[in-house]
């Protein structure tokens, strides 16, 4: 069996206390070190304008076209391949160019109308004009694969 030696003590002597003065300054112990990504990390990416494709309010205005369905086809104009242009300036004017499956259409007048409201509508866009063409004629080639597997052409 191993023996422990104990020491008997009257009282332990009481440790110092931590004081504010000890303590270091917060400016100093935790500035903040200069960052080597804070110039590349200001600056703005190259083309990322919301009016420019991929940006904010381009997007909103191809969701807008999105919510549009063609009356007789179940599928969004966008996908159906009935927008041929989107064209958004930074004033907020919206040009949308687009065709119809026939220049026959049932919805040939309404159409464009509903295109026009529902861009007009899009916040940061001031007013919407669409431009109806004819040249290049709409095919069925034109529709997006969603579209396509949509009306089970896929």
């Amino acid at each position: 069996m191993s023996s422990f030696e104990t020491e008997e003590v009257e009282s332990v002597p009481t440790p110092p206390r931590a004081r504010a003065s000890d303590a270091p300054n917060p400016t100093e112990s935790f500035e903040r070190k200069r960052d080597y990504l804070a110039g590349f990390l200001a600056q703005k990416p190259a083309g990322d304008s919301p009016h420019a494709p991929g940006g904010a309010i381009y997007e909103s205005v191809i969701d807008a076209l999105k919510d549009i369905f063609d009356p007789e086809i179940p599928v969004n104009i966008y996908d159906l391949g009935l927008i041929y242009g989107v064209d958004v300036s930074p004033d907020g004017h919206a040009t949308v160019t687009m065709t119809l499956t026939t220049p026959h259409c049932p919805v040939a007048e309404s159409m464009p109308a509903e295109v026009e409201m529902r861009v007009a509508a899009v916040p940061g866009i001031a007013f919407a004009d669409v431009n109806l063409v004819w040249d290049p004629p709409w095919d069925p080639q034109k529709m997006s694969d969603d579209a396509k597997l949509e009306l089970g052409m896929l």
